[in-house]
């Protein structure tokens, strides 16, 4: 099966893809490896232009959609 999930919100769109690349940068801007994350939890809020993210349960941040 193929999913493709794409967020529509005030005239803007992010797919899937584009919110897990979000993470892993923040991932990234953190000092950390990529291939170090196992688990990627996204928690979207529009009204608040966010994503909220845990990474391997022990790492949280957010950064703007």
């Amino acid at each position: 099966m193929k999913l493709n999930v794409v967020l529509e919100y005030q005239d803007r769109q992010k797919t899937e893809s584009e919110l897990v690349k979000g993470a892993e940068q923040v991932w990234k801007d953190a000092g950390r490896k990529v291939s170090d994350i196992k688990k990627i939890e996204l928690y979207v809020k529009p009204e608040d232009s966010k994503t909220y993210i845990v990474i391997n349960d022990e790492f949280s941040s957010d950064f703007d959609i």
